[in-house]
């Protein structure tokens, strides 16, 4: 993969290069993106295109990271996009479910992103193995797992607001 590109793919169009919290900046970017393909295509296109960003993004990080000492800048944060698309697929599911609007589910969406910054900070368990491996590979896997923690989080959260809030 080509310099300028593997940098496109792998700083998300570039907003990794916002600062401070570039992670941050990612995850903020990847809603959007993750509201336009559920419009379009629902939660089988969110679905599909997280597994196409998650090969173009292990791709472009070998790439963008290819003789660095450093296997994941801050940056790069096509990984902060895969993990919270995939903490969306609850909203994005639950939305067709419901026949409703996945705009009006956004407390899944607010609960989903602080969810997976929290568990993409802190690193738990096996999202810190990942984390440790020290490759393109651990870089991606890391935000899979806390898009997965952070999915779970959803879950809970929308199983208890309507279980004893409504």
């Amino acid at each position: 993969m080509q310099k300028p590109t593997a940098k496109l793919i792998a700083t998300f169009f570039y907003s990794g290069l916002l600062k401070p919290a570039p992670g941050t900046w990612g995850s903020l970017a990847a809603l959007p993106m993750a509201w336009l393909l559920h419009f379009i295509g629902g939660p089988v296109l969110l679905t599909g295109a997280t597994i196409v960003a998650y090969y173009l993004g292990l791709k472009a990080t070998e790439s963008y990271t290819a003789g660095s000492e450093n296997h994941d800048p801050g940056e790069v944060v096509i990984d902060e996009v895969v993990g919270m698309w995939i903490t969306l697929f609850p909203v994005s599911f639950g939305a067709v479910l419901m026949g409703a609007d996945i705009l009006a589910l956004y407390p899944g969406w607010i609960v989903g992103f602080f969810a997976f910054r929290f568990f993409d900070i802190t690193k738990f368990g096996p999202i810190g193995t990942a984390d440790q491996r020290g490759d393109a590979t651990g870089v991606m896997m890391d935000d899979v797992y806390a898009g997965v923690a952070a999915a779970i989080t959803v879950i809970v959260a929308a199983y208890g607001a309507h279980a004893f809030m409504m």
